[in-house]
């Protein structure tokens, strides 16, 4: 029997490569959108030939997937950091005001993400996933919070996680509303809306229905297989 020619994927290196194609997409979108934004345009960016694109991924809606997963794996990273520092509103302040009110790119991903699902169903039914990942990754982070007595127990979860998510689609809107925003005038502002809303109320108080205690758990990031 003749031994097979074909050579061995490295997974790593496999991977490796992915991601250099998966981070210029994202650089092509940032700069031209969704819908502007070509393969071809991709793979001059990753600077490679349209035909090895399609060893890392199928289509150009393939990468979009792809780069809606990461930001769910990034999401769940900074959430868990977020549970872990010392005040955890704080902490939620500081990643608002680094990821939404000075990242310029994710702000222009956002919006447009948003504006091509409006008009093309296929990129909604993405757009929808992701938004129901981020709502289940919100949602889980609240419910250990209040677990651990870190914000007020008598919110639900899952309500909360949608006015937060709306929270965040608004930031990173203003500096494009308004690029002479006052960034630490808005945070300063965004801390006391955070504050009243989600620290608990004093101890004691009539207000506070405790949730039952749960098993704190890392959170889950759901993705499509």
């Amino acid at each position: 029997m003749e031994t097979s020619n074909l050579r061995k994927v490295d997974p790593v290196k496999h991977e490796q490569k992915r991601g250099e194609i998966l981070h210029a997409a994202i650089r092509c979108f940032a700069r031209d959108g969704f819908r502007g934004a070509s393969t071809t345009d991709i793979c001059t960016e990753a600077g490679i030939s349209p035909g090895h694109l399609y060893h890392y991924f199928a289509s150009k809606q393939a990468i979009i997937e792809a780069m809606i997963d990461l930001g769910l794996a990034y999401a769940a990273e900074r959430l868990e950091k977020i549970l872990a520092a010392p005040d955890v509103i704080e902490a939620l302040l500081a990643d608002i005001e680094e990821t939404c009110l000075r990242l310029r790119p994710t702000q222009v991903l956002n919006m447009d993400g948003l504006a091509e699902s409006a008009r093309n169903p296929e990129f909604a039914k993405i757009i929808q996933r992701h938004t129901d990942a981020f709502r289940r990754l919100w949602a889980d982070f609240l419910r250990r919070a209040q677990d651990q007595g870190r914000m007020d127990p008598g919110l639900d979860a899952d309500t909360t996680a949608n006015i937060l998510i709306a929270l965040i689609d608004g930031s990173r809107a203003l500096p494009i509303r308004n690029p002479k925003l006052d960034v630490r005038q808005h945070v300063e502002h965004l801390r006391t809306m955070l504050v009243r809303f989600l620290r608990p109320p004093e101890a004691g108080s009539a207000t506070s229905k405790p949730r039952s205690q749960k098993t704190v758990r890392p959170l889950k990031l759901v993705t499509k297989r």
